[in-house]
């Protein structure tokens, strides 16, 4: 394997621990519900739920980009991607706060998998895997049963990582650290998942 082909599954690996150390994509969550039922339990069993609700999100744009990359050209998704990820982006810094998905302590599990669905597709997690899958697209020349199969490997690439770090985070904040911490060191996960967004479709976009 070359570089040119492990990029993109070295990038779905790294954009996985990035939205991993996001809050809000999930270990802030598992760690409030391990505190409120008092277990060290309840965060395990909270992440699996959120895991696949991202992932189930994560695939959805993965597939149709891969299913469109077989009939569309490349650089009309890049430029579409690229736009819709801009918009995205303003969207979510200046109304995002507004329309937060919001559950009780009481969620179940499909609660938890639909919660962590909707935050991942309201935050556009989905398109930030665009850039990965061109390459991917290109290497898929007629709409078959390739795409589903390189679709679905983007995902578990991508939400392993998230996984492992959204887990981590979780244990080490609901066993040693506490909450506490968020209040002395905010990071401003707004500004940088924003942030993230506009670089990704300005280059998808000056790529085309």
């Amino acid at each position: 394997m070359t570089l040119e082909t492990m990029w993109p599954w070295l990038s779905f690996a790294g954009l996985g621990m990035f939205h991993g150390l996001n809050p809000a994509m999930g270990w802030l969550f598992a760690v409030a519900l391990g505190l409120h039922r008092r277990g060290r339990r309840t965060v395990q069993l909270a992440l699996l739920p959120i895991a696949a609700g991202h992932a189930l999100s994560i695939w959805l744009v993965a597939a149709s980009v891969m299913a469109m990359g077989t009939v569309v050209s490349t650089t009309e998704i890049r430029l579409i991607a690229g736009g819709v990820l801009v918009v995205w982006a303003a969207y979510h810094w200046l109304y995002g706060h507004r329309h937060r998905v919001r559950v009780g302590m009481t969620v179940g599990v499909v609660g938890l998998a639909l919660w962590s669905f909707l935050m991942a597709t309201a935050h556009g997690a989905g398109l930030m895997l665009v850039p990965a899958l061109m390459p991917l697209c290109a290497s898929m020349p007629t709409l078959g049963g390739g795409s589903l199969l390189v679709s679905l490997g983007a995902v578990a690439v991508h939400s392993v990582a998230m996984l492992a770090v959204t887990g981590l985070i979780a244990l080490v904040v609901h066993e040693w650290v506490g909450l506490g911490f968020l209040r002395r060191n905010w990071i401003n996960f707004d500004l940088l998942w924003s942030g993230g967004l506009v670089a990704t479709g300005l280059a998808l976009i000056i790529t085309a």
